[in-house]
């Protein structure tokens, strides 16, 4: 067996092998495969075998989820990625960062709503209704 034969075996994991080298389970790679995310393997003696260069690939998909990218965004990062249009995934990351931003919005106004609902609930007398549940029950119009 020649050194770059010899090499090439060793690039090659079964899907167990690969799973455990990406950190995913074997059901999500052939989810990903499903999905177009990753590319269905020949057989070679019997078996698949997969290129250890997709572990990276993999663990790509799985921060690109982490960071809220629905997978046909990431499979859409990955073609513009084969195309070098680093112009394209930009322009998605901004998107991205807009949307992110547009939630840290919205989380603020609900950190202060319940900051001034708890504030009015420790403060209320006893025999008035909790100002936590009114305001729940009966929201205000600019609510």
């Amino acid at each position: 067996m020649s050194a770059k034969s010899a090499k090439s075996d060793q690039d090659q994991l079964t899907i167990g092998q690969l799973a455990r080298a990406a950190g995913v389970g074997v059901e999500t790679i052939r989810y990903y495969q499903r999905r177009t995310l990753l590319p269905v393997p020949q057989t070679s003696s019997g078996f698949r075998t997969y290129s250890s260069a997709l572990a990276e690939r993999i663990r790509f998909i799985k921060r690109a989820q982490e960071l809220g990218f629905s997978l046909d965004e990431i499979g859409h990062l990955l073609m513009l990625e084969e195309c070098n249009d680093k112009s394209a995934i930009r322009d998605i990351a901004q998107d991205r960062l807009m949307q992110v931003r547009s939630k840290l919005a919205d989380l603020r106004q609900m950190e202060s709503m319940l900051s001034q609902l708890i504030h009015a609930c420790a403060t209320a007398s006893q025999q008035a209704q909790c100002p936590i549940i009114e305001a729940l029950a009966h929201p205000s119009p600019d609510n």
